[in-house]
C-alpha cells in the first residue's frame, strides 16, 4: 500500500508541477487550481506513505522519478528536450532509486 500512495503522489506532483508553468505566476486560473489540488493531494498521499517507509527512501523514489516524468512532461508540453547530459543523469537518478529499492535495507516499506 505505501507504493502505491507513493505512485499517486508522483503523479499528483507531477501534474502540479506541469501546470505551475502552465499557470504563468498564477495570472491563469485553471492551472493555478491544478497546482493547488495536485500539491495538496501529492503532501497528502506522501504523509500517508511515510506512516510506513522511511522518510529517506520515499522522498529518494518520489523526487528521482518526479524528476524523469516532468523532464518528459517537459518535453511533450513545452517543447523543453533534454540533452544527452540530462538524460545520462536522469537515468542515474533512476539507478539510484533502483539500487535503494532492491538492495537497501532501509528500501523496505513496513
Amino acid at each position: 500500500m505505501p507504493y502505491l500512495t507513493l505512485l499517486i503522489a508522483i503523479l499528483a506532483e507531477t501534474a502540479a508541477t506541469s501546470a505551475l508553468k502552465a499557470s504563468a505566476g498564477f495570472t491563469r486560473p485553471w492551472p493555478s487550481i491544478i497546482v493547488v489540488l495536485g500539491y495538496g493531494i501529492s503532501f497528502y498521499c506522501l504523509s500517508l506513505t511515510l506512516r510506513t517507509m522511511p522518510v529517506g527512501v520515499a522522498y529518494a523514489i518520489w523526487s528521482g522519478i518526479g524528476i524523469v516524468l516532468i523532464s518528459m512532461l517537459a518535453w511533450l508540453l513545452f517543447d523543453q528536450v533534454p540533452d544527452l547530459a540530462a538524460v545520462i543523469g536522469m537515468a542515474l537518478i533512476l539507478c539510484g532509486v533502483l539500487v535503494v529499492n532492491l538492495f537497501s535495507r532501509s528500501g523496505s516499506a513496513g
